[in-house]
């Protein structure tokens, strides 16, 4: 069997952490086979080196490998980018086009984040991994195709299952063989070997000399929560070697690029983050529930003085009790007596007594992605970047909450 410490020098691969050689060895295990492997972790800690050492230790190493970031590809072309189309299948589709699948034959395809993939899409994966069938965007002909496919996330799946978002047998078709690559936090001995390995990088790729950490900086950055893993990591070595004119880091030093921790527990693969925006929408959201609950209280309120204000009031035996002290006029106009009368009501006011609603993370997802739609008129690209999120993401939360429906 090839040595682990081969393919580390072969692929770039530092660390010396147990964990990470376990993963190395199940993967180097399973290359000679066919069988479908699931890759697992955190966002950032280098899930894609797993299927190319896989690829490379195989009998399909002479041919193809095609790598396919599933969440970059619109929901409306997925299903063509990965199994094809023929011609005037849809509108631009000026000529017939093969797919990554039937590209790939006799290959490995790697399908990275395929939590993202919609619902029809997994339909589909999972027939060409039960049958390697599949028919073009368009067609009516079954096709064949011979791949291995490996596929990788840093979603929680056993959640996007419970949710309704992913397929639970495409789940267990995928995860015959489950590699979990470890965090930098499950590492932390890795930490300063990485970081030189990226200072020195740095400083040939710029003719610098490269930084160095003290010990104190050394304990530090291995204590940090590196929620971004090893990119975070890479980010911080090449600031510091661009920023600092010092070439010894001090703990001091160090601090000013970590951000704060934050102080809460550690973050579980694909465990959402609730950020500060999040946090102040839903506090303004409950402010603006609690606004409507007063004013039904007000309207309930006039009301009830509307139908006070009809009826006929006592009359005033000694009226001059009632006028200033300064009043002249020896003339007391007689008060009418006033037959009783309906309340009135304005036709466009309606008086409802609506008992106040919780808020639920459902409807502030829809009333902000309607917002968000209103604002930028309809246009689902510029809405998708105003909140944050994938045009693809947006789609699925579009159906997912039946704004189009309603909307």
């Amino acid at each position: 069997m090839t040595d682990i410490t081969t393919v580390k020098q072969r692929f770039g691969i530092i660390g010396t952490s147990p964990l990470l050689d376990r993963a190395l060895e199940v993967a180097l295990r399973v290359a000679p086979t066919d069988l479908t492997v699931l890759v697992t972790g955190e966002s950032g800690v280098g899930k894609e080196f797993f299927p190319q050492v896989i690829h490379a230790y195989s009998a399909r190493k002479h041919n193809k490998y095609i790598a396919v970031n599933c969440a970059a590809i619109p929901e409306g072309t997925i299903d063509s980018e990965l199994f094809g189309h023929e011609k005037g299948a849809f509108t631009g589709a000026l000529e017939a086009r093969k797919g990554y699948f039937e590209e790939a034959d006799g290959g490995t395809i790697f399908l990275d984040e395929v939590a993202e993939l919609p619902h029809s899409t997994q339909a589909r994966l999972l027939r060409v991994l039960q049958t390697g069938e599949f028919i073009r965007v368009g067609s009516s002909k079954v096709q064949k195709t011979n791949v291995r496919v490996v596929a990788a996330t840093n979603v929680n799946l056993q959640e996007a299952i419970a949710k309704g978002r992913f397929r639970e047998d495409l789940y267990y078709r995928l995860g015959t063989v489950p590699i979990l690559v470890p965090s930098l936090r499950e590492r932390p001995e890795d930490i300063p070997l990485l970081f030189r390995r990226f200072a020195a990088d740095v400083a040939a790729q710029y003719r610098m000399p490269a930084v160095t950490l003290d010990d104190s900086a050394r304990e530090m950055l291995m204590r940090y929560y590196w929620r971004g893993n090893i990119r975070q990591l890479k980010n911080v070595a090449e600031q510091i070697s661009a920023i600092e004119q010092t070439r010894v880091i001090s703990a001091e030093v160090l601090a000013k690029y970590l951000p704060p921790q934050g102080g809460g527990a550690p973050m579980a693969a694909g465990a959402p983050h609730t950020d500060d925006m999040t946090t102040e929408r839903e506090l303004l959201y409950k402010v603006l529930f609690d606004m409507r609950a007063d004013i039904n209280d007000l309207k309930r309120m006039m009301a009830e003085l509307i139908q006070g204000a009809g009826r006929c009031p006592e009359p005033v035996r000694d009226i001059k009790a009632l006028l200033p002290s300064t009043a002249q006029s020896s003339f007391i106009p007689a008060v009418p007596a006033c037959p009783p009368q309906a309340p009135v009501y304005a036709e466009s006011e309606v008086v409802t007594d609506e008992p106040p609603r919780e808020m639920t993370k459902a409807d502030m997802q829809r009333e902000q992605i309607v917002r968000a739609l209103r604002r930028n008129n309809g246009r689902r690209r510029e809405a998708a970047a105003e909140l944050f999120m994938s045009e693809r993401t947006l789609y699925r939360k579009i159906k997912e909450l039946g704004i189009e429906d309603n909307s």
